[in-house]
């Protein structure tokens, strides 16, 4: 049985601050590869900012190929819209049934805080576990969250950088490198993103 976390978001772009939470948890917990599920661009809700699919899934491929523990995975774009993390798990039982995977998901604290607004939560929780890393935010974690069985605290760094304040430095002229794999830099600067 192999145990697959994945780390959703759009990734735009992927920053070392992806990369060390996911393999953080790839070499010290008991998940055998991190795959990072590309959220698509929504068709309801274009952003002037977000990449197309297939430049961020390039960056994500970028990033991650030298890590045989990291996988990039674009199963939502070929999903209907809007879509939810749920029908995502569901989708993904029945595309790798044969592959023996056991699924879980990761997320960070903050997302924690607002898990119980998910569609089907509960059914989530019920059949799959929760890595959960820590990030600085406001506000509590739900009494029902606190000891659950299927949620799991890591002790991974905490990575405080985010895609937008790379964007909107990147955007002012500012020296971003060091906050993005050297591949991804690469991919970003010749194609002239973000600027």
């Amino acid at each position: 049985m192999k145990n697959v976390g994945l780390f959703f978001g759009t990734f735009n772009p992927i920053h070392i601050g992806h990369l060390a939470i996911a393999n953080h948890l790839a070499e010290f917990s008991n998940l055998d590869e991190v795959w990072f599920v590309i959220t698509p661009q929504s068709p309801f809700k274009q952003k002037k900012t977000l990449l197309d699919n297939h430049h961020r899934y390039q960056m994500v491929f970028e990033a991650t190929e030298t890590y045989p523990k990291l996988k990039p995975s674009k199963i939502e774009f070929d999903l209907p819209q809007p879509n939810y993390t749920i029908d995502t798990l569901v989708h993904l039982e029945e595309n790798h049934k044969e592959q023996d995977c056991q699924f879980s998901l990761i997320m960070g604290e903050d997302n924690l805080k607002g898990f119980h607004k998910w569609k089907n939560y509960e059914t989530i929780l019920e059949h799959y576990s929760l890595y959960v890393y820590p990030r600085v935010s406001d506000g509590g974690i739900d009494p029902q969250f606190k000891d659950h069985p299927k949620i799991h605290k890591v002790n991974a760094p905490i990575m405080e950088i985010s895609s937008t304040f790379i964007r909107k430095q990147h955007a002012r002229g500012k020296n971003v490198r060091p906050l993005l794999p050297k591949e991804v830099w690469t991919y970003m600067d010749e194609m002239n993103f973000y600027r």
